[in-house]
């Protein structure tokens, strides 16, 4: 028997099976022929990496959860959202009522409301965010969740975690998700302590050995705390000494980034994120109570800011949050600012950004001048110069990193979140962000912008068309391993 001819009859059907399934799956025509030249042209090690990287599981729900399997309870729920969301819209001040389209296709997307008597305040850097952590989760009366991609073993790390040891103790339930890619250093001591100290702390898809590349390719990049079911905290701003100023941190750089502290019934969608990533990953399951959702009227707000909460990931049917900022754009009147440490955009962002300039409306992004990673930084230049010809300013942060991912529209939204503008936050990870739509918020943020730029150097298009013909080659090819970076 002929065991070579026998092994290249199966390679071959195997080949057309892989190749029918990339036709099926990629909805973009470019990237569908990208995957076929790969897994034809390099066999074995094509396949692998389409299986890693370019299996489109929003399409194949393998990350599908509910927080409630009740249809008819889930159906009524669904109803009461959009009537809250549609009474709040009623009564929404300006900054609400010209931005009618995108308050409905968030919460047509994901069944989150527009909500009303919030709180806000806006947290810069690391020095200002765990303050105000630490101070609220001593104030914790019933329970305290917390849900982060990098959550680190240095001081403020553990500093945390000795206070939610502590929480527990005073009868307090606290559940704990992190990324096990990202919190990787946690995993073996911090993780015990925290189980021994009484913490319910499960990892977010545990990386196994079998399909690796697949674990890491979706990561849980969400950064979520809320505490009583009606404080919360998101922004892009992970537990790690990095992020804050004011102390030596073993970086040595220093760290710009944006979060949100919510006081209000924006912190119930917040928790309802939680609760499904919970009930995905944890051994146990949590149902709805009314100390998880407190009613309105169960705390005190001094001031009715509008806010929103988006989310998308491999679990939801479209990308939301690209989606949202779409929107946001086209929406657009006079002006749009955007800081993002990650900028590989899809054609989509691209074509709005480029339009939006083109129609008169004033563009400007802070992108930093060092990445940390350079791969990233160089597939990111690739695209400067069609912004750049159509009238987007691009500024490059010189203090030291930016990792903020923030946006302002027009002096009415303000976004807040985790979500980078590139494709990985996109189409791969599980991102969360806040919308606020209110002009003193979005007047802070607009500010901040501002002295971000005072710290920014500006790119011009005939010195950055001039660079040397190697630095725009390399820009390039970085750029064909952008739906992976």
């Amino acid at each position: 028997m002929n065991y070579i001819l026998i092994l290249e009859i199966v390679y071959v059907i195997g080949l057309m099976l892989v190749c029918y399934r990339v036709i099926l799956d990629t909805q973009n025509t470019t990237k569908a022929l990208a995957y076929l030249l790969l897994v034809i042209f390099l066999p074995i090690i094509g396949m692998i990496f389409y299986f890693s990287f370019g299996v489109n599981y929003r399409i194949r729900k393998m990350y599908g959860k509910k927080l409630m399997t009740n249809e008819d309870l889930q159906l009524n729920l669904e109803r009461e959202l959009i009537s809250y969301s549609k009474d709040v819209l009623k009564k929404g001040d300006e900054s609400v009522q010209e931005n009618k389209k995108l308050i409905n296709l968030i919460l047509k997307d994901n069944l989150s409301p527009l909500t009303n008597n919030n709180d806000v305040k806006l947290l810069l850097n690391g020095e200002t965010k765990f303050p105000e952590v630490i101070e609220c989760i001593n104030q914790a009366k019933h329970h305290i969740h917390i849900e982060y991609y990098i959550f680190e073993d240095d001081n403020i790390g553990t500093q945390i975690i000795d206070l939610l040891i502590e929480k527990v103790s005073q009868g307090v339930m606290v559940r704990f998700i992190y990324d096990d890619f990202g919190s990787r250093s946690i995993r073996k001591k911090q993780v015990k302590r925290l189980q021994e100290g009484g913490v319910k702390v499960f990892p977010f898809y545990k990386i196994k050995l079998i399909a690796f590349a697949n674990r890491i390719n979706y990561r849980n990049h969400r950064k979520i705390i809320v505490i009583d079911g009606h404080t919360s905290f998101v922004g892009g701003i992970n537990v790690s000494d990095r992020y804050i100023n004011t102390v030596p941190n073993k970086n040595k750089v220093f760290w710009r980034d944006t979060h949100l502290k919510i006081v209000g019934p924006a912190s119930w969608y917040l928790q309802y994120l939680f609760l499904c990533d919970w009930n995905f990953c944890a051994e146990d399951d949590v149902t709805i109570t009314n100390q998880l959702f407190p009613v309105k009227g169960s705390f005190e707000s001094k001031n009715d800011k509008h806010v929103q909460i988006t989310a998308s990931g491999p679990d939801s049917d479209v990308p939301t949050i690209k989606f949202a900022l779409l929107q946001a754009i086209n929406l657009a009147e006079k002006e749009i600012l955007i800081t993002t440490p990650y900028f590989i955009p899809s054609n989509s962002i691209m074509d709005a950004l480029m339009i939006a300039a083109k129609s008169g409306v004033k563009v400007k992004l802070i992108v930093p001048k060092n990445s940390d990673s350079k791969l990233v930084n160089a597939a990111a230049c690739s695209y400067y110069s069609d912004l750049l010809k159509s009238g987007v300013e691009i500024y490059r942060y010189c203090k030291g990193f930016v990792h903020a991912k923030t946006l302002v529209i027009d002096n009415e939204i303000a976004v807040v979140g985790t979500a980078n503008m590139d494709v990985r936050s996109f189409d791969l990870n599980f991102e969360v962000s806040a919308i606020v739509y209110d002009e003193e918020i979005a007047d802070q943020l607009k500010a901040s912008f501002y002295e971000d730029l005072e710290d920014s150097t500006r790119i011009d298009l005939k010195q950055w068309q001039s660079r040397p013909a190697p630095y725009r080659f390399l820009d390039k090819l970085a750029r064909l391993f952008s739906p992976v970076l």
